[in-house]
């Protein structure tokens, strides 16, 4: 008897390419650094290891394109200040929060930058998200209450969560202003600058909330110029793997990042609350529904666009 061929294919395919596993290494990598950053904050006050990380990274990327950056045009130097002004606002504050909650709480009150993407179009741009959108800023609430405030079950932000929450409103303000200006950038330039802007108003902002230069301290430099050469690194690989991967399958690699980092939060002692664990569950699924909605499938041959898996396609 001749066995009929079996055509049907699964939406995803379990065999991960060698881009999709780089994708993955990358999330791992992100979330490794909420723990190394909080760890920082015992040697560090947050703007100053926010300005020194960047520099570093600025040197990096610039050393690789510097020969691009004679180029430089008046619009890349405004998309490239209004992103780094973003940076500093979401990686700084972030930072501070790293203060006085987990690594944990950190990576998953950031993640919410997802379902804030279409949130923030709404309320600035007028453009309403569609009906997943609108579940994944639904589920995402519920779980920021049950991460923030698991006894009661009600939104008890307390200091350090509430600057992170205003971080993750910064990163996706980055991110809408990153796809307003693709395409019409050289996006070596920019990374340039964004990075220098981010750098120095970190360090300008040392002076209203009065943060003195720490002692020298291994852990500190080596730590600033780690995650800056990481950065960079992260940048052209990002741009190198996702022109082979889909929207959908980086989505939901992606939306590993803070899962990662409440796993090696955990190997270093860090616990959530049972239902903190759920809320932070439904944060990821937020991540996972507002993002697929925003998906269409590439046509044959097409490439996949960094930058276009956060632009409301709705």
């Amino acid at each position: 008897m001749n066995s009929v061929p079996n055509n049907k294919r699964l939406p995803f395919s379990l065999q991960l390419s060698q881009a999709e596993v780089v994708l993955i290494f990358i999330t791992f990598l992100w979330g490794g650094t909420f723990l190394l950053v909080h760890n920082v904050m015992a040697v560090s006050g947050p703007m100053f290891f926010v300005g020194l990380r960047f520099a570093a990274a600025a040197l990096f990327v610039g050393m690789i394109c510097s020969r691009s950056l004679a180029r430089l045009t008046l619009l890349e130097l405004k998309a490239g200040l209004l992103i780094g002004i973003c940076i500093m606002f979401g990686y700084g504050l972030q930072t501070m929060g790293l203060q006085t909650i987990s690594s944990s709480q950190s990576a998953f009150i950031t993640a919410l930058y997802v379902p804030f993407v279409p949130l923030l179009q709404w309320v600035v741009l007028g453009r309403r998200p569609g009906v997943m959108p609108s579940l994944g800023i639904g589920l995402a609430f519920v779980g920021l209450m049950l991460l923030a405030g698991p006894e009661a079950g009600t939104l008890k932000l307390s200091w350090g969560e509430g600057v992170t929450l205003v971080s993750a409103v910064a990163i996706a303000a980055e991110i809408i202003l990153i796809s307003r200006y693709a395409g019409q950038v050289d996006v070596r330039r920019v990374t340039v600058v964004q990075l220098a802007t981010a750098s120095l108003l970190s360090f300008l902002m040392m002076v209203p909330t009065q943060e003195s230069v720490p002692d020298f301290s291994w852990l500190l430099v080596l730590s600033a110029l780690g995650l800056g050469a990481m950065s960079a690194i992260i940048q052209v690989a990002m741009n190198w793997a996702q022109k082979s991967v889909s929207p959908t399958r980086a989505t939901l690699i992606y939306a590993g990042e803070p899962v990662w980092a409440g796993l090696i939060g955990r190997l270093a002692g860090e616990q959530l609350p049972g239902l903190a664990l759920v809320g932070a569950g439904l944060i990821v699924l937020a991540v996972v529904v507002s993002e697929l909605k925003l998906q269409r499938r590439p046509k044959p041959g097409e490439d996949f666009e960094p930058g276009r898996c956060c632009e409301d396609k709705t």
